[in-house]
């Protein structure tokens, strides 16, 4: 990629990207509750009224992002491509940093309304996440949406103590990259050779262009290349945005309930005919003489009164429960509050879960066909025959034991012992469970110890 080319498509894609940078750092500041009421600031000149100033952030958005993380990626994905020793393969490569890498797509694509995931070949596949402010894509015309191209920009120091700009620009064949010094014009804009090519004749070189062997960028399975989005939902929307009014309103209300409260405390007189010459004279009598002394003139008479302030209390706590249920609707997540829980049946829960199971399941929609196209990247690399992917997604959530289990015991004789067992609350890996029940049966082939001959021998009577 010459130098001019990449300088129009900065300027073409840059400006957009900004407005996209700050929508998603104001995502991240709230899922680390770091709320704009933190940050609000008086108009030059103006003298709030109160001396109480609290601002107290609530972390509903980094909440529900986590509560949908767990739900989604506590137990990740299983994949299976018919063959054992291939799962096996892909299970390895994937290795122990799988669940958390997962975790990671999950906020990313709950901050930033999408999630990348990076791969590339150093010895071994490798792959991670990528912070989505980094990554600019170039999708195509078309009514499929490829992704053509993209820059993956991010600030860089030099051994000089210079902070660079660095942009990559990743293409189907190859990776260009380029430069410029923070504050610099677009016009200073240069070629950065960071890549040692290996050269027979040389013995090596450095350039700025970096051929990778993954094909395009994102297109069919046989020529996949090296970026991989995850979408939030179809319509590439972060979990802020139907939720943040309410999270305003919500710390509004409830720290200017506290200012109030602490406001209150300090006790207002109202004084007439006051012999005194000033207030702090007047303090000082009342705190050492515990009386003062006040001035009576002809046809009006000295007193003193206290102010006091009725704060509408049942108004306030109306409106933070309202609001609160408002976050938790819109958000698509689940109150926490136990009187939410208490010993509910297994169809209760499963109501009590239905908003995040719809905003999970959008996102799953969306996640599947990006593993697809990164097991299918690995198989390619590892040179595994792969045409069908098949995903396995467990939820995690909170469930009704008792229930699981005497449903469990009622279904022993009408579906199989392995459902059965990978069903029951109890079991985590119905392979290792089936040898234990098989060892305490003396090596019997009937795993539920006869229990099946007696429901049929009682079923014929």
């Amino acid at each position: 990629m010459d130098l001019e080319t990449v300088k129009k498509l900065i300027k073409k894609y840059i400006p957009g990207h900004e407005s996209f940078i700050s929508r998603v750092q104001t995502a991240e500041r709230y899922y680390l509750n770091d709320n704009d009421i933190l940050h609000m600031t008086h108009s030059d000149g103006e003298k709030p009224l109160r001396n109480a100033d609290n601002r107290i952030p609530s972390n509903f958005h980094g909440l529900l992002v986590d509560q949908k993380s767990a739900y989604m990626f506590t137990s990740p994905p299983l994949f299976d491509v018919g063959n054992k020793s291939a799962n096996e393969k892909i299970s390895n490569i994937l290795g122990s940093r799988y669940t958390k890498i997962c975790s990671r797509l999950a906020i990313n694509a709950s901050n930033a309304g999408v999630g990348w995931i990076h791969y590339w070949d150093n010895d071994g596949f490798k792959y991670d996440v990528i912070d989505s402010k980094q990554v600019i894509p170039i999708w195509s015309d078309t009514l499929e949406h490829e992704l053509t191209a993209c820059f993956r920009t991010y600030q860089e120091l030099d051994d000089n103590g210079d902070t660079y700009h660095v942009y990559e620009y990743w293409t189907d064949k190859e990776c260009s990259v380029f430069r410029k010094k923070i504050g610099d014009g677009l016009e200073r804009l240069e070629m950065y050779n960071m890549f040692n090519v290996y050269d027979v004749e040389t013995n090596g070189t450095v350039c700025n262009v970096y051929s990778h062997n993954f094909g395009r960028v994102r297109a069919d399975y046989r020529r996949r290349g090296p970026f991989i989005p995850f979408f939030n939902n179809g319509f590439h929307r972060d979990d802020l945005t139907p939720i943040k009014g309410l999270i305003d309103t919500y710390d509004k209300t409830y720290s200017g309930f506290i200012n109030d409260l602490e406001d209150i405390q300090e006790i207002i007189f109202v004084l007439s005919g006051y012999e005194g010459e000033s207030l702090s004279e007047f303090l000082t009598q009342l705190k050492k003489y515990k009386t003062i002394k006040l001035d009576s003139e002809e046809g009006a008479s000295g007193g003193l009164s206290t102010l006091t302030i009725d704060i509408p209390v049942e108004a306030r706590e109306k409106m933070l429960q309202m609001t609160r249920k408002s976050i938790f609707e819109q958000g698509k997540g689940i109150d926490p509050d136990p009187q939410n829980f208490g010993n509910s049946s297994g169809t209760a829960l499963k109501y009590l879960y239905s908003l995040l199971e719809l905003k999970a399941g959008m996102a799953e929609m969306e996640f599947r066909s990006g593993f697809e196209e990164l097991i299918k990247a690995i198989c390619d690399y590892s040179g595994i025959a792969c045409e069908n992917v098949t995903q396995t997604w467990t939820r995690t959530s909170v469930s009704n034991d008792t229930e699981l289990a005497d449903i469990a015991q009622k279904s022993v004789g009408v579906i199989s012992q392995r459902t059965i067992i990978e069903r029951h609350p109890f079991v985590e890996d119905a392979d290792k469970e089936m040898e234990r029940i098989a060892e305490e049966n003396d090596g019997s082939d009937d795993i539920m110890g006869g229990h099946n001959e007696r429901v049929l021998e009682e079923e014929e009577q």
